[in-house]
Protein backbone atom coordinates (compact mmCIF):
# COMPACT_ATOMS: atom_id res chain seq x y z
CA UNK A 1 0.00 0.00 0.00
CA UNK A 2 1.55 3.15 -1.40
CA UNK A 3 1.47 5.85 1.31
CA UNK A 4 3.47 8.75 -0.85
CA UNK A 5 0.54 10.09 -2.00
CA UNK A 6 -1.74 10.26 1.32
CA UNK A 7 -0.94 13.95 2.22
CA UNK A 8 -2.23 15.86 -0.83
CA UNK A 9 -4.74 13.20 -2.40
CA UNK A 10 -6.53 11.78 1.00
CA UNK A 11 -10.06 11.91 1.00
CA UNK A 12 -13.44 9.77 1.34
CA UNK A 13 -15.21 8.24 -1.02
CA UNK A 14 -18.54 8.56 0.82
CA UNK A 15 -18.06 10.72 3.64
CA UNK A 16 -21.85 11.30 4.39
CA UNK A 17 -20.84 8.16 6.59
CA UNK A 18 -18.66 10.30 8.68
CA UNK A 19 -22.06 11.81 10.07
CA UNK A 20 -22.34 8.76 11.82
CA UNK A 21 -19.83 9.13 14.21
CA UNK A 22 -21.38 11.74 16.89
CA UNK A 23 -24.42 9.20 17.43
CA UNK A 24 -22.11 6.30 18.08
CA UNK A 25 -19.59 8.55 20.33
CA UNK A 26 -22.27 9.53 22.09
CA UNK A 27 -23.99 5.98 22.46
CA UNK A 28 -20.75 4.42 23.96
CA UNK A 29 -20.76 7.01 26.61
CA UNK A 30 -23.99 6.60 27.56
CA UNK A 31 -23.74 2.81 27.75
CA UNK A 32 -20.24 3.39 29.32
CA UNK A 33 -21.93 5.39 32.44
CA UNK A 34 -25.16 3.60 32.37
CA UNK A 35 -23.49 0.48 32.89
CA UNK A 36 -20.40 0.99 35.13
CA UNK A 37 -19.08 -1.58 36.82
CA UNK A 38 -21.31 -1.59 39.86
CA UNK A 39 -23.82 -3.16 36.86
CA UNK A 40 -27.43 -3.00 38.41
CA UNK A 41 -26.18 -3.59 41.68
CA UNK A 42 -26.30 -0.41 42.40
CA UNK A 43 -30.45 0.29 42.18
CA UNK A 44 -30.83 -2.62 44.97
CA UNK A 45 -27.67 -2.10 47.59
CA UNK A 46 -27.19 0.94 49.50
CA UNK A 47 -23.90 2.54 48.13
CA UNK A 48 -22.12 2.46 51.37
CA UNK A 49 -22.42 -1.64 51.27
CA UNK A 50 -21.67 -2.42 47.84
CA UNK A 51 -17.57 -2.09 47.63
CA UNK A 52 -17.31 -4.22 50.45
CA UNK A 53 -20.09 -6.85 48.40
CA UNK A 54 -18.72 -6.56 44.63
CA UNK A 55 -16.70 -9.20 43.57
CA UNK A 56 -13.25 -9.10 42.30
CA UNK A 57 -11.81 -10.27 38.90
CA UNK A 58 -9.53 -13.81 39.59
CA UNK A 59 -6.39 -12.68 40.98
CA UNK A 60 -7.97 -9.70 42.71
CA UNK A 61 -7.56 -7.81 39.26
CA UNK A 62 -10.15 -5.13 38.04
CA UNK A 63 -12.13 -6.36 35.63
CA UNK A 64 -11.26 -4.67 31.94
CA UNK A 65 -14.18 -1.72 31.02
CA UNK A 66 -15.32 -2.61 27.35
CA UNK A 67 -16.38 0.71 26.64
CA UNK A 68 -13.12 2.28 24.96
CA UNK A 69 -12.44 -0.38 23.13
CA UNK A 70 -16.82 -0.64 21.88
CA UNK A 71 -16.12 2.95 21.29
CA UNK A 72 -12.63 1.96 19.10
CA UNK A 73 -14.59 -0.16 17.32
CA UNK A 74 -17.34 2.12 16.50
CA UNK A 75 -15.20 4.76 15.02
CA UNK A 76 -13.40 2.44 12.70
CA UNK A 77 -16.48 1.13 10.93
CA UNK A 78 -18.21 4.33 9.62
CA UNK A 79 -14.44 5.59 8.63
CA UNK A 80 -13.98 2.11 6.60
CA UNK A 81 -17.54 3.03 5.35
CA UNK A 82 -16.75 6.29 4.45
CA UNK A 83 -13.78 5.00 2.25
CA UNK A 84 -10.95 6.06 2.35
CA UNK A 85 -8.82 6.53 -0.48
CA UNK A 86 -5.42 8.33 -1.40
CA UNK A 87 -4.48 6.16 -4.98
CA UNK A 88 -6.12 6.05 -8.14
CA UNK A 89 -6.28 2.68 -10.29
CA UNK A 90 -6.13 2.64 -13.78
CA UNK A 91 -8.26 0.23 -16.13
CA UNK A 92 -8.27 0.02 -19.77
CA UNK A 93 -12.16 1.65 -20.94
CA UNK A 94 -14.64 -0.71 -22.88
CA UNK A 95 -17.54 -0.13 -24.76
CA UNK A 96 -20.72 -1.55 -25.74
CA UNK A 97 -20.32 -4.49 -28.26
CA UNK A 98 -23.21 -3.17 -30.59
CA UNK A 99 -23.30 -0.72 -33.39
CA UNK A 100 -26.16 0.42 -35.23
CA UNK A 101 -26.08 2.26 -38.74
CA UNK A 102 -29.82 3.95 -38.97
CA UNK A 103 -30.35 5.01 -42.97
CA UNK A 104 -32.91 6.91 -43.51
CA UNK A 105 -35.15 7.83 -46.89
CA UNK A 106 -35.60 11.65 -48.04
CA UNK A 107 -36.69 10.56 -51.61
CA UNK A 108 -39.29 13.04 -52.80
CA UNK A 109 -42.46 10.19 -51.79
CA UNK A 110 -41.50 10.68 -47.89
CA UNK A 111 -43.02 13.87 -48.54
CA UNK A 112 -46.19 11.98 -49.00
CA UNK A 113 -48.93 12.52 -46.57
CA UNK A 114 -50.58 8.66 -45.61
CA UNK A 115 -49.26 8.84 -42.66
CA UNK A 116 -49.97 11.62 -40.22
CA UNK A 117 -48.56 14.35 -40.54
CA UNK A 118 -46.51 13.36 -43.10
CA UNK A 119 -44.02 10.04 -43.75
CA UNK A 120 -40.78 11.54 -43.20
CA UNK A 121 -42.17 13.01 -39.89
CA UNK A 122 -42.77 9.63 -38.99
CA UNK A 123 -40.00 8.00 -39.82
CA UNK A 124 -38.39 10.73 -37.47
CA UNK A 125 -40.23 9.56 -35.02
CA UNK A 126 -39.48 5.75 -35.21
CA UNK A 127 -35.63 7.03 -34.98
CA UNK A 128 -36.31 9.00 -32.35
CA UNK A 129 -37.69 5.88 -30.14
CA UNK A 130 -35.18 3.60 -31.71
CA UNK A 131 -32.41 6.23 -29.99
CA UNK A 132 -34.28 6.08 -26.88
CA UNK A 133 -33.66 1.96 -26.67
CA UNK A 134 -29.86 2.45 -28.04
CA UNK A 135 -28.27 2.07 -24.13
CA UNK A 136 -25.16 1.92 -24.34
CA UNK A 137 -24.71 1.07 -27.99
CA UNK A 138 -23.45 3.61 -30.51
CA UNK A 139 -25.31 4.82 -33.47
CA UNK A 140 -24.92 6.52 -36.85
CA UNK A 141 -27.53 7.79 -39.46
CA UNK A 142 -27.01 8.25 -42.98
CA UNK A 143 -29.72 9.69 -45.47
CA UNK A 144 -30.14 9.18 -49.10
CA UNK A 145 -32.07 10.38 -52.09
CA UNK A 146 -30.03 10.30 -55.48
CA UNK A 147 -26.89 9.84 -52.95
CA UNK A 148 -26.25 8.81 -49.40
CA UNK A 149 -24.68 11.24 -46.65
CA UNK A 150 -23.51 10.90 -43.63
CA UNK A 151 -25.77 12.57 -40.76
CA UNK A 152 -23.96 11.31 -38.23
CA UNK A 153 -20.86 9.07 -37.24
CA UNK A 154 -20.98 6.26 -34.96
CA UNK A 155 -21.46 7.49 -31.28
CA UNK A 156 -22.64 6.94 -28.05
CA UNK A 157 -23.58 10.81 -27.64
CA UNK A 158 -27.57 9.65 -28.89
CA UNK A 159 -28.23 13.35 -28.08
CA UNK A 160 -26.67 14.89 -30.43
CA UNK A 161 -27.90 12.34 -32.88
CA UNK A 162 -31.03 13.20 -31.93
CA UNK A 163 -30.91 17.14 -32.17
CA UNK A 164 -30.14 16.86 -35.89
CA UNK A 165 -33.49 14.73 -36.87
CA UNK A 166 -35.34 17.70 -37.29
CA UNK A 167 -34.03 19.02 -40.13
CA UNK A 168 -34.65 16.26 -42.08
CA UNK A 169 -36.85 16.29 -45.08
CA UNK A 170 -36.96 15.68 -49.04
CA UNK A 171 -36.22 19.32 -49.83
CA UNK A 172 -33.19 19.40 -48.21
CA UNK A 173 -31.39 17.14 -50.57
CA UNK A 174 -28.82 18.22 -53.27
CA UNK A 175 -31.31 16.09 -55.82
CA UNK A 176 -34.45 14.17 -56.12
CA UNK A 177 -34.01 10.56 -56.62
CA UNK A 178 -34.18 7.29 -54.75
CA UNK A 179 -30.72 4.79 -54.36
CA UNK A 180 -30.79 2.98 -51.64
CA UNK A 181 -27.22 0.69 -52.39
CA UNK A 182 -25.03 3.42 -52.31
CA UNK A 183 -26.07 4.19 -48.88
CA UNK A 184 -26.12 0.49 -48.01
CA UNK A 185 -22.62 1.32 -48.99
CA UNK A 186 -21.87 3.91 -46.94
CA UNK A 187 -23.20 2.17 -43.74
CA UNK A 188 -20.89 -0.66 -44.25
CA UNK A 189 -18.10 1.99 -44.59
CA UNK A 190 -18.84 3.51 -41.15
CA UNK A 191 -19.52 -0.34 -39.24
CA UNK A 192 -16.11 -1.68 -40.75
CA UNK A 193 -14.31 1.42 -38.70
CA UNK A 194 -16.74 0.66 -35.64
CA UNK A 195 -14.90 -3.11 -35.27
CA UNK A 196 -18.19 -3.56 -33.29
CA UNK A 197 -19.16 -7.66 -32.84
CA UNK A 198 -22.54 -6.75 -33.00
CA UNK A 199 -23.68 -4.73 -36.71
CA UNK A 200 -26.58 -3.86 -37.59
CA UNK A 201 -28.13 -1.69 -40.66
CA UNK A 202 -32.00 -0.41 -39.68
CA UNK A 203 -33.86 1.05 -42.70
CA UNK A 204 -36.26 2.98 -42.95
CA UNK A 205 -37.95 3.39 -46.28
CA UNK A 206 -41.10 3.40 -48.60
CA UNK A 207 -39.13 2.11 -51.28
CA UNK A 208 -36.11 2.52 -53.28
CA UNK A 209 -35.59 2.81 -57.28
CA UNK A 210 -32.27 0.27 -57.54
CA UNK A 211 -33.49 -2.96 -56.01
CA UNK A 212 -30.70 -5.23 -57.60
CA UNK A 213 -28.17 -3.20 -56.69
CA UNK A 214 -29.69 -2.13 -53.22
CA UNK A 215 -30.20 -6.60 -52.56
CA UNK A 216 -26.70 -6.97 -54.14
CA UNK A 217 -25.49 -4.21 -51.01
CA UNK A 218 -27.54 -6.27 -48.49
CA UNK A 219 -26.21 -9.54 -49.64
CA UNK A 220 -22.71 -7.91 -48.74
CA UNK A 221 -23.55 -6.04 -45.84
CA UNK A 222 -24.65 -9.96 -44.68
CA UNK A 223 -21.38 -11.93 -45.16
CA UNK A 224 -19.12 -9.61 -43.30
CA UNK A 225 -21.46 -10.34 -40.10
CA UNK A 226 -23.89 -7.40 -40.02
CA UNK A 227 -27.60 -7.99 -40.26
CA UNK A 228 -30.13 -5.72 -42.47
CA UNK A 229 -33.51 -4.88 -40.81
CA UNK A 230 -35.97 -2.68 -42.79
CA UNK A 231 -38.79 -0.55 -41.31
CA UNK A 232 -41.64 0.13 -43.73
CA UNK A 233 -42.84 3.74 -43.90
CA UNK A 234 -46.06 4.40 -45.63
CA UNK A 235 -49.43 2.55 -46.76
CA UNK A 236 -50.45 -0.02 -48.60
CA UNK A 237 -53.21 2.21 -50.59
CA UNK A 238 -50.79 5.01 -50.62
CA UNK A 239 -51.14 8.76 -51.22
CA UNK A 240 -50.72 11.54 -54.18
CA UNK A 241 -46.75 12.37 -54.78
CA UNK A 242 -46.07 16.11 -54.15
CA UNK A 243 -44.71 17.59 -56.85
CA UNK A 244 -43.34 21.07 -57.76
CA UNK A 245 -44.82 24.42 -56.48
CA UNK A 246 -46.84 22.16 -53.64
CA UNK A 247 -49.16 20.63 -56.23
CA UNK A 248 -49.28 16.71 -56.48
CA UNK A 249 -47.05 15.18 -59.21
CA UNK A 250 -49.37 13.98 -62.87
CA UNK A 251 -48.48 11.54 -65.41
CA UNK A 252 -48.06 12.39 -69.02
CA UNK A 253 -51.88 11.51 -69.03
CA UNK A 254 -53.13 13.67 -66.53
CA UNK A 255 -53.26 11.68 -63.38
CA UNK A 256 -52.43 12.13 -60.01
CA UNK A 257 -49.61 9.82 -59.76
CA UNK A 258 -49.80 7.80 -56.32
CA UNK A 259 -46.68 6.62 -54.08
CA UNK A 260 -46.91 3.18 -52.21
CA UNK A 261 -45.56 1.56 -49.57
CA UNK A 262 -43.69 -1.28 -51.30
CA UNK A 263 -43.73 -4.27 -48.60
CA UNK A 264 -43.00 -6.89 -51.11
CA UNK A 265 -39.67 -5.12 -52.10
CA UNK A 266 -38.77 -3.86 -48.71
CA UNK A 267 -39.36 -7.92 -47.24
CA UNK A 268 -37.09 -9.11 -50.27
CA UNK A 269 -34.55 -6.84 -48.95
CA UNK A 270 -34.72 -7.29 -45.18
CA UNK A 271 -34.45 -11.31 -46.29
CA UNK A 272 -30.97 -10.44 -48.53
CA UNK A 273 -29.91 -8.88 -45.55
CA UNK A 274 -30.12 -11.26 -43.26
CA UNK A 275 -32.70 -9.15 -41.01
CA UNK A 276 -36.46 -8.85 -40.89
CA UNK A 277 -38.75 -6.20 -41.69
CA UNK A 278 -41.58 -4.62 -39.67
CA UNK A 279 -43.80 -1.55 -40.30
CA UNK A 280 -44.09 0.90 -37.86
CA UNK A 281 -46.97 -0.87 -35.76
CA UNK A 282 -44.39 -3.50 -34.96
CA UNK A 283 -41.93 -1.36 -34.39
CA UNK A 284 -41.92 -1.93 -30.40
CA UNK A 285 -41.55 -5.78 -31.12
CA UNK A 286 -38.29 -5.44 -33.08
CA UNK A 287 -36.91 -2.55 -30.78
CA UNK A 288 -37.34 -4.82 -27.85
CA UNK A 289 -35.30 -7.29 -30.13
CA UNK A 290 -32.67 -5.53 -31.06
CA UNK A 291 -31.58 -4.63 -27.27
CA UNK A 292 -31.23 -8.33 -26.45
CA UNK A 293 -28.86 -8.91 -29.03
CA UNK A 294 -25.96 -6.79 -28.12
CA UNK A 295 -26.02 -9.20 -24.72
CA UNK A 296 -26.07 -12.15 -27.12
CA UNK A 297 -23.18 -11.38 -28.89
CA UNK A 298 -19.83 -11.55 -26.25
CA UNK A 299 -20.60 -8.73 -24.13
CA UNK A 300 -18.31 -5.30 -24.37
CA UNK A 301 -14.68 -5.18 -25.91
CA UNK A 302 -11.81 -3.17 -25.01
CA UNK A 303 -11.31 0.29 -26.59
CA UNK A 304 -7.98 1.52 -27.77
CA UNK A 305 -6.08 3.78 -26.47
CA UNK A 306 -8.75 5.41 -23.69
CA UNK A 307 -8.15 3.74 -20.15
CA UNK A 308 -10.36 4.85 -17.08
CA UNK A 309 -9.19 6.23 -13.72
CA UNK A 310 -11.11 5.25 -10.59
CA UNK A 311 -9.93 6.10 -6.94
CA UNK A 312 -8.78 2.84 -4.79
CA UNK A 313 -10.72 2.02 -1.71
CA UNK A 314 -8.62 1.52 1.43
CA UNK A 315 -11.69 0.75 3.70
CA UNK A 316 -10.52 -3.34 3.51
CA UNK A 317 -7.36 -2.62 5.53
CA UNK A 318 -9.87 -1.54 8.32
CA UNK A 319 -11.89 -4.70 8.28
CA UNK A 320 -9.24 -7.27 10.03
CA UNK A 321 -9.25 -4.45 13.13
CA UNK A 322 -12.91 -4.06 13.17
CA UNK A 323 -13.11 -7.84 13.55
CA UNK A 324 -10.59 -8.68 15.96
CA UNK A 325 -12.23 -6.09 18.26
CA UNK A 326 -15.91 -7.92 17.29
CA UNK A 327 -14.25 -10.64 18.84
CA UNK A 328 -12.84 -9.44 21.79
CA UNK A 329 -16.24 -7.38 22.71
CA UNK A 330 -18.41 -10.85 22.23
CA UNK A 331 -16.69 -11.91 25.72
CA UNK A 332 -18.87 -13.22 28.23
CA UNK A 333 -20.07 -10.74 30.84
CA UNK A 334 -18.28 -7.76 29.07
CA UNK A 335 -21.57 -6.31 27.73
Amino acid sequence: MDLSAFPQDFHFLRPAWLLALLPLWGLALWLARRRSRDGNWARLIDPELLPGLRLRASGDAAAASPWPWLGLAWTLAPLALAGPSWQKDVSTGYRAAAAWVLVLDLSPSMAAADLAPNRVTRARYAIDDLLGAARDARVGLVAFSDEPYTVAPLTEDVATVRALLPPLAPDIMPSPGDKLAPALRQAQTLLQRAGAKDERVIVLSDGFADPAAAFEAAAQLRSTGAALDVIGIGTRSGAPLSGAGGSFARDAQGQTVLTHLDVDRLQQLAAAGGGEYVDLADLPRLIAELQTRPESSGGAVATQGIQVEHWREAGVWLLPVILLLSALLSRKGWL
